[in-house]
């Protein structure tokens, strides 16, 4: 299959510079100043299984450049994820270019209602699965519910969308990643009335000690962000302490959501190591066997970041 738009191996293409997605980030945690420092390398190399390299930032980094930053701190690969047909398949093709990644596809919640209303909904729902099923491309996401962003009238296409999106992660084997904004007790209702894909994915746990209790139940997997390093965080740091050692996954949603105390610059994937060792903090546990835990858990719901190549 051949994926069309001009995209220069290694490099964030410079025609696809789009605005994140409304609803992402949070006050004080959206990108714009310089980086932060590099942290000391983590003992054992531990993916990060959320991020978007594809957004512009400080000094267009490339993406190479950027992976080669992350692998120096112990970060061994990640998770391209996109949030619109035009990144999704930049997110393929990355992956492809550059085996330190493998992909997410889908649309946004808050892209679904406008989508809907244009008609072309179903349009954009039928090449996401195309892309799905793609050997590197191992998930369906950023997709879920977001009630912060997209008002009452949007409701029933994020609700459609959402359910589409678990159907296709099923039927083409790949895992689904969840974004779930002021949206919990709807995101489990769907769950629970839709056949599960073989994984599910909290994208950027925002929860409390509930829902991990839930996850915890039902075997869902929970990915926790520099979010778990803000000290307004207590019910994300309580989710963490209860959540089952093996449903336990780290990202950076970059250039989201830096860690403390670089929170207000613009996050990357090589920052993963101050949001791995808060982690470890909060659970009581030595930081290495830490580390094989997550690189452990990524795994099983992405597989080998070795495997699988894009036929073009």
């Amino acid at each position: 299959m051949t994926i069309d738009g001009g995209y220069v191996p290694g490099q964030i293409p410079q025609t696809y510079q789009p605005q994140p997605p409304a609803g992402d980030g949070t006050e004080g945690s959206r990108p714009g100043k310089a980086f932060g420092p590099a942290p000391e390398p983590l003992p054992v190399p531990v993916p990060d299984n959320h991020t978007h390299l594809d957004y512009g930032a400080p000094g267009a980094v490339g993406i190479s450049a950027a992976l080669d930053a992350a692998a120096a701190a112990g970060v061994s690969g990640a998770v391209q994820v996109g949030t619109d047909l035009e990144s999704s398949r930049a997110a393929a093709r990355l992956a492809h270019e550059d085996h330190r990644l493998l992909a997410a596809v889908a649309i946004h919640p808050n892209d679904a209602p406008e989508l809907a209303a244009a008609g072309t909904l179903e349009d954009a729902l039928a090449e996401i699965e195309s892309l799905a099923q793609l050997p590197r491309v191992r998930a369906v996401g950023e997709t879920g519910l977001d009630y912060f962003r997209t008002g009452p009238e949007g409701v029933g296409a994020q609700h459609y969308s959402f359910r589409r999106h678990i159907d296709i992660a099923r039927r083409t084997g790949t895992a689904l990643q969840i974004h779930d904004r002021d949206a919990h007790d709807d995101v489990v209702k769907v769950l629970a009335e839709e056949a599960e894909p073989h994984a599910v994915v909290f994208h950027c746990f925002s929860g409390d000690a509930g829902l991990a209790r839930i996850c915890n139940e039902k075997g869902w997997y929970m990915s926790f962000a520099g979010t778990v390093t803000f000290r307004n965080a207590e019910g994300i740091r309580d989710a963490l302490a209860i959540a089952e050692p093996e449903l336990v996954l780290v990202e950076t949603d970059a250039p989201f959501l830096t860690p403390h105390p670089y929170r207000g610059r613009s996050n990357a994937s090589y920052m993963i190591p101050y949001t791995v060792r808060a982690m470890a903090e909060v659970r009581g546990v030595e930081l290495d066997s830490f580390c094989a835990s997550l690189s452990a858990n990524t795994e099983r719901v992405y597989g080998s970041w070795d495997q699988g190549s894009l036929p073009l």
